[in-house]
């Protein structure tokens, strides 16, 4: 039999134990600020019916789908001229009937259509699972990655939007991150923009274009306006829009002059600063917080189910993608058959802002750490003297371990050495006779003899 080499799909990872508390620490301090707000945890499978995700996420995201091929001969359902045909599109729904998740928007949308009898209104969910995505992996991009999920869905408050910017400002600023800015826009503003031009029916290529600003420039935009149908006049219209300068007042009294004669511009103009509103009530005694806070007209999230605010969070601190962003939508149930019902949610990039911690070096000591002392193990005596002590400090909550067989102390220190543990515990026969045993320091060496209760209110 061959050996194969180990290796893991590209754009995966494994994650070892040290990663693992730094992970859980990041989400552990999300879903606190989650909870707080009064979002409750759900989960749903891994997999979902592939035309459960199918034309969720335009034809761009469609490509991105990992399909999962039908078990058994998964070639059965397909006839010999499709398979000649090479139309792999025709081919997919016969060989595959399911599909990993893009995200957990639309796996939400459907367990609230299914269980809207369970469930009361508004329903205030946060969700923290891995999906996967068939993208081209790079830095901070990854095929399969964890999202931090919240949504609420049936009420049409702008007070919601107005806590998701508090939720991100929290969430951000326990984990230690100072400069962030929290964008947001709205949809009805961009609608606005293509009513005036007199192409609402191209709103989506405007966007898609428009988004792209920071990458590609004012050229690079234009460029791609005129590809996607729009004139040289209209571009000079959009101009002042794309460019628009100052505080979020300044820029909304702009925005009100431009979109006059749009009413759909104005309403959009009307809920952000509805929800502003709502922010500067809430947040009164925290003077920081609104520099955080930045309208900007260029973000056009592009996923198609975004309808009133669209949110977008950025580091400032590190050179790195979005690592949050989300939006209101105002049907996406409606695909599955459950009519208006208005929601709005917002997504953590984890596997991002882990970056990004680790670059600043923001992980606190307490998510870098396992075990918190190791019992020495010379022989049979010391063995039996240990177990006690081992378990009154667990039940003292403190993370302890006896070394399992009998060894070398140098073989025991390294063992603690390459765990991080930062204490040992020495028990050798004086230790065993006088009752004190010896406490080392790992990290300056420094040893005392302590009594088990005196070790455990120290370790405390």
């Amino acid at each position: 039999m061959s050996v194969t080499k180990p290796s893991l799909p590209k754009g995966t990872r494994d994650f070892s134990p040290v990663e693992m508390v730094k992970r859980n620490y990041i989400y552990d301090t999300i879903k606190t600020v989650f909870k707080k707000y009064g979002y409750a945890e759900i989960q749903t499978p891994s997999m979902e019916n592939l035309q459960t995700l199918t034309g969720k996420y335009g034809d761009e995201g469609d490509k991105l789908i990992f399909k999962i091929l039908n078990s058994g001969d998964y070639l059965a359902k397909v006839d010999e001229q499709l398979l000649a045909a090479k139309n792999s599109n025709a081919t997919i729904s016969k060989i595959s009937e399911k599909a990993l998740r893009y995200d957990l928007t639309v796996p939400f949308a459907r367990y609230v259509v299914m269980h809207q009898n369970d469930i009361a209104f508004p329903f205030k969910r946060f969700q923290v699972q891995p999906v996967w995505r068939a993208d081209r992996p790079q830095k901070g991009r990854y095929r399969e990655f964890y999202q931090c999920d919240a949504d609420v869905v049936g009420s049409t408050s702008l007070l919601n939007e107005a806590e998701f910017i508090l939720i991100y400002h929290e969430a951000l600023s326990k984990l230690g991150l100072k400069d962030f800015s929290i964008k947001i826009n709205n949809r009805k503003i961009l609608s606005g923009i293509a009513e005036i031009i007199g192409k609402p029916e191209l709103i989506v290529d405007m966007t898609v274009a428009i988004d792209k600003l920071d990458k590609i420039g004012l050229d690079g935009v234009s460029k791609e306006l005129l590809e996607r149908g729009f004139t040289e006049a209209d571009i000079e219209k959009l101009k002042p829009v794309i460019l628009l300068e100052g505080s979020n007042v300044e820029k909304l009294e702009s925005l009100k002059n431009v979109l006059q004669t749009s009413e759909i511009g104005l309403k959009g103009i009307e809920e952000i600063e509805k929800v502003f509103e709502y922010v500067n009530h809430l947040t009164s005694h925290i003077s920081h917080l609104t520099s955080h806070i930045e309208l900007d007209i260029t973000l056009a999230r592009g996923l198609n189910y975004y309808t009133g605010c669209i949110f977008e969070v950025k580091t400032n601190e590190v050179a790195m993608g979005s690592i949050g962003g989300g939006g209101r939508y105002d049907d996406l149930t409606g695909m599955f058959g459950l009519k208006d019902l208005t929601g709005v949610g917002i997504s953590f990039g984890a596997d991002r802002i882990y970056d990004v911690l680790e670059e600043l070096n923001l992980f606190p000591d307490s998510a870098q750490q396992g075990t918190k002392v190791l019992i020495s193990n010379f022989d049979e005596n010391a063995e039996l003297y240990a177990l006690p002590l081992l378990q009154q400090l667990r039940d003292s909550q403190i993370a302890a371990e006896l070394y399992p067989t009998s060894a070398k102390l140098k073989k025991q220190m390294s063992y603690a050495d390459a765990k991080n543990i930062p204490y040992v515990v020495l028990i050798g026969d004086e230790e065993m006779q006088s009752g004190l045993l010896t406490l080392k320091d790992m990290a300056s060496g420094a040893q005392e003899k302590l009594t088990t209760g005196q070790i455990i209110e120290k370790l405390k």
